[in-house]
């Protein structure tokens, strides 16, 4: 066999999909990445997208003000349902930010090459989420002028927090969360910051990306200080994506009310953080790719591995409803059964119905390759996963507490239009963050696509 045969026979599958398109060189690439940051003017679509998304925010900032000045009463909580959109909204949006941890610190440890073009975006992705999680606990707590006292600091009161609660344990989970992966989003951002400053035709561009590069130069030791700090980093945030949201599902599963009291919890919301993170991350890139003009880098190969990770994810949660269902039959407990069968024939029995369209019917098309690679039909999924998710939320925090263990405690909730103002206004503040990066910071790790360029064109 000759050598020519030889090479077509076990030719690398990938090589008909490469990671980079266009055949871009080290210098078109820092010259495109580097235009969506340095052109004078975004698309006028970014425009409309950010007025629209800081309105939301001016919306959220004046409903906080009016919760703090009025009380937790503008909201649809009561007896028994003590949490609401709030806490739902926490969980979701925690969960929204598992995918860019993955994305970033595990795919890497794995050297799988396809997360470069776009573990930059998921870090920031994880980064915004956490932020508006973070949120919704602060107002929470009713009188947010108390805060202070869930810090465990010496005082002369000698007042500690009560370290048993699960709502501690979110605090510590959720801020260690958030503080590596802002380390590791922005150590891995270094060279790239060093090149816009190196690029800048202003003093104030010049100056300011200056000091975020804190004076990189890319010599050896500088690259070898960054590839030792960035492998330390992903280390860390490997194990905080097992751990950090299933400290969360403890909130739910340390306690004995039927419908959360279940050993499935930790792994089942594991798997549908992951699940809803993939989902928004395909949302948010689908359409940045089109508006910036990066299909060279953000690939249909990157898209379509995100969304096989979304029907696995998927499939793992899946299971997780058919699992619970089982053990409320199993279990024998008259409570358990009545909570099964409340989600589903209950007075929100609707909203678990679309749920289970959202999560398990619409992944199922990722099985067909045109669903997996065409642009608009995995972006309608991805969206249909997301409400999924976040009415998942609202069925395991609503209709749980909604009905339990006696009719006489019975309740029904309904959201107020301040809950639904918080809720659209907890989506502009992500929206916004994140146009604001996709403006002034680059969106392709440029440094980490580098690195696999060459053999890209080999």
């Amino acid at each position: 066999m000759s050598s020519t045969s030889f090479d077509n026979t076990f030719q690398d599958p990938r090589r008909r999909a490469p990671l980079v398109l266009g055949g871009h060189t080290l210098a078109s690439l820092t010259d495109r990445v580097c235009e969506v940051v340095e052109r004078p003017r975004p698309p006028r679509a970014w425009y409309i997208a950010f007025a629209i998304s800081s309105t939301l925010v001016a919306v959220l900032v004046s409903l906080i003000a009016y919760l703090i000045g009025v009380g937790i009463g503008v909201w649809g909580v009561n007896q028994p349902v003590g949490w609401g959109f709030a806490i739902i909204n926490f969980v979701f949006w925690v969960g929204i930010g598992h995918a860019g941890t993955l994305i970033s610190a595990i795919l890497f440890l794995l050297r799988h090459r396809w997360r470069t073009c776009i573990n930059r975006s998921a870090e920031a992705m994880t980064i915004f989420a956490i932020i508006c999680a973070g949120m919704f606990p602060a107002i929470h707590v009713g009188r947010v002028w108390f805060e202070y006292w869930l810090a465990p600091y010496p005082n002369q009161m000698f007042v500690w927090p009560n370290f048993r609660s699960p709502l501690m344990w979110d605090a510590f989970a959720v801020g260690t969360y958030f503080t590596v992966s802002l380390l590791f989003w922005y150590l891995g951002m270094i060279p790239d910051l060093a090149t816009l400053r190196d690029r800048a035709k202003t003093r104030l561009r010049f100056w300011v990306y200056g000091i975020l590069a804190v004076g990189w130069r890319g010599s050896n030791r500088h690259w070898h200080r960054y590839e030792r700090g960035y492998l330390l980093l992903a280390a860390l945030a490997t194990p905080l994506v097992l751990s950090v949201h299933s400290v969360v599902s403890f909130d739910f599963a340390v306690s004995i009310l039927p419908g959360w009291h279940s050993t499935i919890f930790p792994p089942y919301f594991v798997a549908g953080a992951i699940f809803s993170g993939a989902a928004m991350v395909v949302t948010l890139l689908v359409p940045a790719r089109e508006l910036f003009g990066l299909k060279d880098f953000i690939t249909p190969r990157h898209l379509e591995n995100l969304n096989k990770l979304t029907l696995t994810t998927g499939s793992m949660v899946a299971y997780a409803y058919i699992i619970e269902l089982f053990m409320a039959w199993y279990s024998g407990s008259v409570y358990e059964k009545f909570a099964a069968a409340n989600r589903a024939l209950g007075p929100y029995g609707w909203l678990y119905c679309l749920m289970i369209l959202c999560n398990l019917v619409a992944p199922q098309f990722f099985w067909f390759k045109t669903c997996r690679t065409r642009a608009l039909i995995m972006w309608i999924i991805s969206v249909l996963v997301n409400v999924g998710m976040w009415l998942e939320r609202f069925v395991i925090v609503v209709v749980s507490l909604s009905r339990d263990f006696l009719p006489s405690s019975w309740g029904f909730y309904k959201p107020t239009w301040v809950d639904l103002g918080i809720l659209a206004g907890s989506f502009g503040l992500f929206l916004t963050l994140f146009l604001l990066f996709c403006r002034y910071l680059p969106i392709v790790a440029m440094a980490e696509v580098k690195n696999d360029l060459p053999r890209e064109n080999h």
